[in-house]
């Protein structure tokens, strides 16, 4: 069962780096807009695939990092939804 954990945890982190470098450059070229749901999607989801890694590896200011970053994606899809 261990394996398998630390298997998720592996590939969540590697989707977490392909997501951030895609949501970064996505937005760099004007290709989606920041205020997107696509946009604070990639964000939330690279954030939480990032901080599971760092926090498994013990990198604790990496995850705290992370999870301030999957915080402010929330409010930002919060308020995307209350401005529409």
């Amino acid at each position: 069962m261990r394996r398998v954990r630390e298997l998720f945890v592996e590939v969540f982190g590697w989707y977490g780096l392909v997501a951030f470098v895609f949501a970064y450059g996505s937005v760099s070229f004007s290709l989606i807009s920041p205020i997107s749901y696509l946009y604070q999607f990639l964000n939330l989801s690279s954030a939480v695939g990032l901080g599971l890694v760092a926090f498994s590896k013990k990198a604790y200011q990496n995850g705290i990092l992370n999870l301030v970053w999957a915080s402010i994606a929330v409010a930002a899809i919060i308020h995307i939804l209350l401005l529409r």
